[in-house]
């Protein structure tokens, strides 16, 4: 059950310092699982209800209706934009969607075939050395770089992938979305209305997710005064994990290996004997399927009906059913965002950080409210180890 908030926290605080040790005989929660760390004002993840809310609107409200730029507004500024105000922030995505120099040069240098996780976030930290008001800590001045940020992101990445492949750079394309320009810039062709549309509400449905292990994480940085840079840098770091933004590759490979739908259950019986994870089921916090789930599982269909091959949405299909069938397992976000993705074109190895193009809106959210009223986290722990042994001068102590 969760837990409210601490309505005292300075006092328990000072009970600690007095030597009164709550962390010793206080419930430890591993994973901080079921405590509320803070208020926020962002996102609403009811994992009762299995429900999710961004800034007062369920996410079936949002879904393939508002454009990834409308959502990323929300989450900045708390209201949906008017449309004035939605031809401006669009305006404002698209000049900052170009590169300055020397990143593009730079980004020649990196090691090709590193992990694209590692190199965006190694691109995104390169962002922050090279802006002169890095350190400006206005809450108006983070949200200069948060739009730098959430608008280039896709850049970095298409940019670095076809580095990657031999290709050459692409460079942003005036009147697409943010999502039409990703698929642009990664595949060279302009995508169909209906692959724009998709990317979009994939990005809209990742773009918050209350206090997730990256949001915290980002959270945590900014608690110490650290810069923008630094959070989001630590945000992708945290998203690189296979048991946070990583799953959704996991889950494609999972498909992969499976191969056909007939292979279902003998995969699933191999899994089950071995007493292995299945990749895009299960959530710390829905009691059932994730909300973002069916959006995802109509899109990834009618992706896969106008490609004219529906195998990977039947394996996906016929898994939900039989792990479903064999260990009541649900789906989440990550299971049908595999075949969507890749139905997009979208290589495999760069499933993670789509995550982190989504996300950014919701992060730079979670770093602005942060840095609003901010208060440095700093949880207790209980201490497990050895008390009082003897000191042993070097010279007396016995080889190991």
């Amino acid at each position: 059950m969760t837990q409210p908030p601490d309505p005292h926290p300075r006092q328990k605080a000072s009970a600690t310092l007095a030597g009164d040790q709550p962390a010793q005989s206080a419930e430890i929660r591993r994973g901080l699982e079921g405590v509320v760390a803070g208020d926020t004002a962002i996102s609403d993840v009811d994992g009762q209800r299995c429900q999710l809310i961004y800034r007062g609107y369920p996410i079936d409200a949002l879904a393939g209706r508002a454009s990834y730029e409308e959502v990323s507004y929300l989450l900045l500024y708390g209201a949906l934009p008017t449309r004035s105000q939605l031809a401006d922030w669009s305006r404002e995505l698209a000049s900052r969607r170009i590169l300055d120099p020397p990143l593009p040069a730079i980004l020649q240098q990196l090691p090709p075939h590193a992990d694209p996780m590692a190199l965006l976030r190694s691109a995104v930290s390169l962002l922050g050395l090279y802006d002169p008001k890095a350190e400006e800590e206005s809450l108006e001045a983070v949200r200069r770089k948060a739009v730098t940020v959430i608008a280039s992101t896709p850049t970095i990445v298409a940019t670095l992938w076809r580095l990657r492949t031999g290709g050459r750079a692409l460079p942003p394309k005036s009147g697409l979305s943010h999502a039409a320009n990703f698929l642009w810039m990664l595949l060279g062709t302009e995508p169909t209305e209906q692959q724009a549309s998709a990317l979009d509400a994939y990005f809209t449905l990742l773009a918050d997710h209350g206090f997730n292990a990256s949001t915290f994480t980002a959270r945590t940085v900014t608690g110490t005064k650290a810069d923008y840079y630094s959070a989001i840098v630590a945000a992708i770091g945290s998203l690189k994990g296979p048991l946070h933004g990583a799953a959704n590759r996991k889950a494609m490979e999972m498909l992969l290996e499976i191969g056909t739908a007939e292979q279902v259950e003998p995969y699933v019986q191999r899994m089950l004997t071995d007493h292995k994870r299945f990749m895009g089921f299960g959530h710390r916090v829905y009691k059932g399927e994730d909300p973002r789930a069916k959006h995802l599982k109509r899109i990834a269909h009618a992706l896969g009906q106008a490609s004219g091959e529906m195998k990977w949405f039947a394996i996906s299909e016929r898994l939900q059913e039989v792990v479903w069938e064999a260990k009541r397992l649900s789906i989440n976000v990550d299971f049908y965002s595999a075949s969507l993705l890749h139905y997009l074109g979208i290589p495999t190895e760069l499933f993670t950080t789509m995550f982190a193009c989504a996300r950014m809106a919701g992060w730079s959210a979670h770093v602005i409210e942060q840095a609003g009223d901010n208060r440095l986290i700093r949880p207790l722990a209980r201490y497990v180890g050895p008390h009082n042994l003897p000191f042993v001068p070097l010279e007396h102590r016995a080889p190991s």
